[in-house]
């Protein structure tokens, strides 16, 4: 499915509400300025409040992308699409894209 692509300024949140942030972009592909993301990149997460049920604290540390674009690719990786999907490691929850540029399109 078509969509946006992400670069570093986007805003990549865990479903708790933490801050996601790409580790490192694809410095020769811009977009409105900024690297965009590729998939092999695992996005560091900060300030994840998640605990289990018994108080234990598992905060989200990482999120590992598992979809791409299809036929977009820099540098022979394919990029990260707004419709992009990530599980966070260690609780495997999901992520949620809820801003990027709007100009550049992939499929």
């Amino acid at each position: 499915m078509p969509g946006f692509l992400l670069h570093q300024g986007a805003t990549v949140l865990c479903s708790h509400g933490g801050q996601a942030q790409a580790t490192s972009p694809n410095p020769r592909v811009m977009v409105g300025g900024l690297p965009v993301v590729t998939q092999p990149t695992p996005h560091m997460v900060a300030g994840c409040p998640f605990t289990t049920p018994a108080g234990t604290p598992m905060p989200c540390v990482t999120a590992q992308w598992v979809s791409a674009a299809v036929r977009v690719k820099a540098g022979g990786v394919p990029v990260l699409l707004q419709d992009s999907q990530a599980t966070c490691i260690p609780n495997g929850t999901p992520v949620s894209i809820a801003a990027t540029q709007v100009r550049v399109r992939g499929m």
